[in-house]
């Protein structure tokens, strides 16, 4: 089973243009607030309507602008998870998972189904307000999953939620979209989700998809700058090609090797923290920097770099190190560093 999405709307100066197709099992959603994410939820869920473009779920269309067909949300076969969950607050528990069963006469039995599949034996008589947020989430899965979806969109799961409540309701949504058989598309700005929760991701940046890529993809080998910063990379460079095949980092002062030459599109060259490394003086991909400031994390370090002949926010590299190997540098004032060839990732932009 499969979901396919190509739309647009425009919002005045905001223009949505996504484009992708999720299969059975949990496609991420990552971008930043603002990006479009939760509106192209509600365009494939029938609360909003594109301006143009074609959603289809296994062969079945839900909306095509030319053919003028736009079904209702309740005959899109699609369980819409919203980010305060939307109970129905003058409902009990028991209500709220009938609510989404169709047939009057199949409640009963669904709503036994779901309490024991979500363990809410003891909440079937309380009202939202009553329930933590972890019932209150599964509560409204239970009522989701009750109206038989083909497919599911989850609006942040964990948006609601206490930091201390997180991960046991993080654990208990796997459990359950593992057992799901259908395409699931997962909205979150956070990459740990994303890289714990899903296989697959679409990053949308500015109200435009870039094309669904494994979630190993996305950390290893990022196509594009904003894709490269949703996946936590915090270490950046203006990039120039060379004749010879290698790249000059602008902003690092640095012209760099890499294991194969990059394409013409390239625009920008990023390095993970925790890849930066202590060199023992000059070499290849090296440059000497001076410490700018030193944060001291939990079981780490961090340490902001000051690339030569530069300057700006760009100019700045972060270095992530254990502890200990940090403190048996002797804390200096200035080393040299290496930018590992393997671990150099030249982007494009967008």
């Amino acid at each position: 089973m499969s979901l396919l999405v190509e739309i647009q709307k425009d919002l005045g100066p905001f223009r949505l243009e996504v484009g992708f197709e999720a299969r059975d099992g949990v496609t991420g959603v990552l971008g930043a607030s603002g990006c479009g994410k939760s509106l192209t939820l509600k365009c494939i869920a029938g609360v909003e309507s594109p301006d143009a473009g074609h959603i289809e779920l296994d062969g079945r269309v839900l909306f095509d602008r030319k053919k003028r067909v736009n079904l209702p949300p309740q005959r899109r076969h699609v369980g819409y998870l919203f980010q305060n969950y939307a109970l129905f607050p003058n409902m009990t528990v028991e209500q709220n998972i009938a609510a989404g069963v169709r047939d009057r006469a199949a409640r009963p039995a669904a709503v036994a189904q779901m309490t024991a599949a979500f363990h809410l034996e003891e909440c079937l008589g309380k009202y939202p307000r009553q329930l933590s947020g972890g019932q209150q989430q599964r509560v409204a899965l239970a009522r989701i999953l009750a109206s038989q979806p083909e497919a599911l969109l989850l609006d942040e799961p964990f948006s609601a939620l206490d930091s201390y409540l997180k991960w046991q309701v993080e654990l208990e949504l796997m459990e359950r979209l593992e057992a799901f058989s259908g395409p699931v598309l997962f909205v979150t700005h956070s990459r740990d989700e994303v890289y714990r929760q899903c296989r697959e991701v679409c990053v949308l940046s500015d109200g435009k998809s870039q094309p669904v890529q494994p979630v190993s993809a996305l950390f290893d080998a990022p196509f594009t700058l904003s894709a490269c910063r949703l996946s936590g990379c915090k270490n950046f460079s203006r990039a120039r090609l060379l004749p010879d095949g290698r790249l000059e980092a602008v902003d690092w002062g640095l012209s760099l090797s890499l294991p194969a030459p990059p394409v013409a599109e390239t625009a920008w060259v990023g390095i993970r923290a925790h890849f930066l490394r202590p060199a023992d003086g000059p070499g290849e991909n090296r440059l000497e920097c001076r410490v700018v400031r030193v944060v001291e994390e939990l079981f780490s370090t961090t340490v902001m770099l000051a690339a030569p002949g530069s300057s700006g926010e760009l100019s700045l590299l972060r270095m992530e190190l254990p502890k200990a190997e940090w403190a048996a540098l002797g804390h200096p004032e200035a080393l040299w560093v290496e930018l590992p060839a393997r671990d150099l990732m030249p982007l494009r932009d967008g």
